[in-house]
């Protein structure tokens, strides 16, 4: 029996599995930046852009994601995709973000074994922070529009962004959300109505995103330079086995998981040397997408292009199989009155999580007028006339090669 997406809408075309691929492999093109950016991203394309879901549908997921284990933007990605397309729209969608960064990974790593060195691109990283960074404030802005429709909803979002910016962590995001549900359920419980409640959403037809790949294949050249398969199923299943475990204790978002790594397959298993592993971060830090992805880099000087394959998926597959199970129920469950409630508390809390997470991002930025420049210029194009942001970040990136 076919699997019906949540909350679809029958009178509205359905969103092909090919669109939904190319849409997500587009966003994991440009997302440099950390989750927040690629989270903002999808924001912009699947929620202002193409009115997939709602802000308010968006914000749920941005929640469920951020309590769950695993990577938070590929939990995003691949609760979108089970939105729109059920079960395997979730599995679509989690592969498009992946595949990328993968791929990049997979061949800057294979370049680095043969050559020992990794591409400066530090001058277009100078430019993408501050673009970036537009991007996640336009997006907390889109969908503070919709959702802080009131004193209460502003409070709540004013306090979410003091605390994680004065506290910070995993257990302080955790306790925000947490805590944001109970207030919600104190102070809205007793209304009737909703002016948050996402109603069904809406997906118009959308012809097949064309996406020129050019750069990413030419950037596949030095595959052709390493082993493709394996020849020891028992590495394989090693590698399978000790990814999936620490996946399923990530929490917090990738920049926690490193001491966890690095604990693990440097000191234990002796996969990398300590100066390898650094790189590989680097690796993962350079290429657009979730810094995870560095597990390509371990898998890759394991076992090959199958170890890579291997690694990447044990430490994606099992925290999407989790959000698929925890937003199936949660469809189930925001019905009460009592989560409503509750929704109407958290969601003005990521919110303000959102901004903070652009100071963070933003601070990182060079301190010339430039950076200042570069964000104006972004974050106005974004909400004055609604440019995709998949193309502002390629774009600052060329303007920071030039100007610095």
């Amino acid at each position: 029996m076919p699997v019906t997406p949540p909350h679809s809408d029958s009178s509205a075309p359905e969103l092909s599995l090919s669109s939904l691929f190319w849409i997500f492999f587009r966003i994991a093109c440009t997302s440099f930046g950390g989750f927040m950016a690629m989270i903002s991203v999808v924001e912009n394309v699947v929620v202002e852009r193409k009115k997939l879901l709602t802000h308010q549908a968006m914000l749920d997921g941005i929640s469920l994601a951020s309590m769950l284990p695993g990577p938070v933007a590929v939990n995003v990605c691949t609760y979108v995709g089970y939105r729109l397309r059920g079960r395997l729209g979730a599995l679509v969608a989690a592969v498009a973000a992946i595949l990328p960064a993968f791929v990049l990974v997979v061949a800057l790593s294979a370049a680095y074994f043969r050559w020992g060195q990794i591409p400066a691109v530090s001058k277009l990283f100078m430019g993408f922070i501050p673009a970036v960074t537009a991007v996640i404030v336009a997006a907390a802005w889109n969908m503070s529009r919709k959702s802080l429709v009131g004193l209460r909803e502003e409070a709540i979002a004013i306090a979410a962004f003091a605390a994680l910016l004065g506290i910070g962590g995993f257990y302080s995001t955790l306790g925000i959300i947490l805590g944001a549900g109970v207030i919600g359920w104190l102070l809205f419980r007793t209304d009737h109505g909703s002016p948050s409640q996402p109603p069904p959403d809406k997906k118009p037809a959308i012809p097949g995103t064309q996406l020129n790949a050019n750069a990413l294949l030419l950037s596949t050249a030095p595959l052709v330079q390493i082993p493709w398969w394996s020849i020891d199923p028992a590495i394989l299943m090693k590698l399978g086995a000790v990814f999936a475990g620490m996946s399923v204790m990530l929490f917090g978002g990738g920049y926690v998981f490193i001491p966890m790594i690095q604990e693990i397959v440097v000191t234990n298993q002796k996969w990398v040397t300590s100066q390898e592993f650094v790189d590989g971060i680097a690796l993962g830090q350079i290429t657009p997408g979730p810094i995870l992805v560095s597990a390509a880099f371990i898998g890759l000087k394991v076992a090959g292009l199958a170890g890579a394959t291997v690694a990447t998926t044990a430490i994606f597959a099992p925290p999407a199989v989790l959000m698929v199970l925890a937003s199936n129920a949660f469809e189930r469950l925001q019905r009460a009155s009592a989560i409503q409630a509750a929704l109407r508390g958290v969601r003005p809390a990521v919110i303000g999580m959102i901004f903070a997470a652009a100071v963070v991002v933003g601070r990182t930025a060079a301190p010339v007028w430039y950076s200042i420049a570069i964000f104006a210029v972004a974050l106005y194009a974004l909400i004055r006339f609604r440019v995709d942001a998949v193309w502002i970040i390629p774009v600052a990136g060329a303007a920071g090669w030039w100007l610095y």
